[in-house]
């Protein structure tokens, strides 16, 4: 009797023993994932921090180079320049009646105002003063199509010693070892990047919002967004702070800026230029390609960078782009198209506006003797789910997660990034219930959701 009450005594505190041990375990290892949380967020804060202030810096940087070629360049009428087209820049300049320097300085104090007004600017390319007097030195029949033109960048583009941010603390302190290749092309004849313009955290949202630059605000109204995630450029460009930029389109990223700000812009087929040396905060994308692309303030403008861009060069600097010029007998033709289009998808509908422009455009074009075909999309639900959300979290979203662990999550990327933080067990279940209970007319994207973490 004695022995089975000492062996059950010693069996109860081996028991209490264990318990202790795996409960002190339990709290030791949340205990290091807190300590590991709480040093990765004060880091992320502190790179935010040290970013805003070489923002500060960089501006700073821009008006004293304003002042500069203020006294330098031969003072014009600012409002004459900034009113003419591209095409009637680029000629200007070529023939000698407007200096680059006088051009430069006007865009740059524009941009500087409309930054002051919109917060549409993430940095200033203060090298953009040595190029300019590269330039300069240029004998006349050197210079490009471009000679003297102020572009700007979308703020993933590479530029040489500066950051590529996706408007993630993640990729701040890591400069560009050189130009993104279309940069280069840009560079080769005569255009002047000048800033980079801000975009939504990860670019996946289609807002213009972030935690180291803030939100980008709207050129005709302040209570609303630019649009994402080419939002700073699409406020720059319909503001006048910049005659052409470039962008970057994944599901809508220059197009829907393009259209909330009255600019345009236009997302090229897949491959059809470089997107070497532009970053992302999802790579490797196959099943949905993220495409550079021109922004400018008439389709003139786009013509004749897409002119430009299709050529020797970048094929050279790229051999993945197709070594296809731009099609000018194409373009220049005079014979009647054969031109389809849709008035809605079957999965989202376009509010009254847009119906109406669709409408008015296929009317006019079909006036002018074009052929013009209504046509419907096949399978946009599959395209939804199983090609677009899954394409970009094919592993769940772990990639993303892991870039963004620590940082500060903007308020257009929490519901996103609250799903993808879901257990993985909770995602199964609520994908395998949920499922049947969503039609694909109304919750194709709540499906696609589900499917995007890999399961059913």
């Amino acid at each position: 009797m004695f022995c089975q009450e000492g062996v059950s005594e010693a069996l109860q505190k081996l028991s209490w023993l264990l318990l202790s041990f795996f409960l002190t375990l339990l709290v030791l290892v949340i205990g290091v994932r807190l300590i590991r949380k709480w040093e990765a967020e004060a880091q992320a804060r502190a790179k935010i921090r040290e970013a805003q202030k070489r923002r500060e810096e960089s501006l700073k940087k821009m008006e004293k180079a304003i002042e500069r070629l203020k006294r330098q360049a031969p003072k014009v009428d600012s409002d004459s320049v900034l009113s003419l087209s591209l095409k009637e820049l680029a000629h200007h300049l070529r023939q000698g009646s407007l200096s680059p320097e006088s051009v430069l300085c006007v865009y740059m104090e524009k941009a500087l105002a409309v930054h002051y007004e919109l917060n549409c600017l993430t940095d200033y390319l203060e090298d953009c003063e040595a190029q300019l007097e590269e330039l300069k030195k240029q004998p006349k029949d050197k210079w490009g199509a471009l000679y003297g033109v102020p572009v700007s960048i979308k703020d993933p583009y590479d530029y040489k010693g500066h950051d590529s941010t996706c408007g993630m603390a993640y990729y701040l302190e890591k400069p560009a070892e050189e130009d993104a290749a279309i940069v280069k092309v840009l560079k080769s004849h005569g255009a002047i990047p000048f800033v980079k313009t801000n975009i939504s955290q990860t670019m996946l949202s289609f807002d213009c919002s972030n935690p180291i630059f803030g939100q980008t605000l709207h050129p005709q109204n302040r209570k609303k967004t630019p649009g994402g995630s080419s939002g700073g450029e699409g406020a720059l460009l319909a503001s006048g702070g910049s005659i052409i930029g470039f962008g970057t389109d994944t599901g809508g990223s220059i197009r829907i800026p393009s259209a909330f700000c009255g600019v345009y812009g236009i997302k090229l087929t897949s491959f059809r230029v470089s997107y070497n040396g532009v970053n992302s905060s999802i790579k490797g994308k196959k099943s949905v390609v993220t495409m550079a692309g021109p922004m400018g303030r008439d389709v003139d403008s786009l013509v004749l960078l897409l002119r430009l861009l299709l050529s020797e060069h970048m094929f050279q600097l790229d051999p993945t782009v197709p070594p296809m010029p731009f099609k000018e007998e194409v373009y220049s033709s005079t014979q009647p198209l054969r031109i389809g289009y849709v008035e809605t998808d079957g999965y989202s509908q376009p509010s009254p506006s847009m119906l109406r422009a669709i409408q008015e455009v296929s009317k006019k074009l079909q006036a002018a003797g074009h052929q013009i075909i209504p046509f419907s999309i096949p399978r946009v639900d599959y395209m939804m789910s199983k090609l677009l959300v899954s394409g970009i979290f094919a592993d769940g979203g772990e990639t993303l997660l892991e870039k963004l662990y620590g940082d500060i999550i903007d308020p257009s990327m929490s519901s996103i990034v609250s799903l993808l933080r879901l257990p993985d067990f909770v995602k199964c279940f609520l994908s395998k219930t949920l499922r049947p209970m969503v039609s694909l007319e109304n919750g194709g994207l709540r499906d696609g959701w589900g499917s995007a973490w890999g399961w059913g």
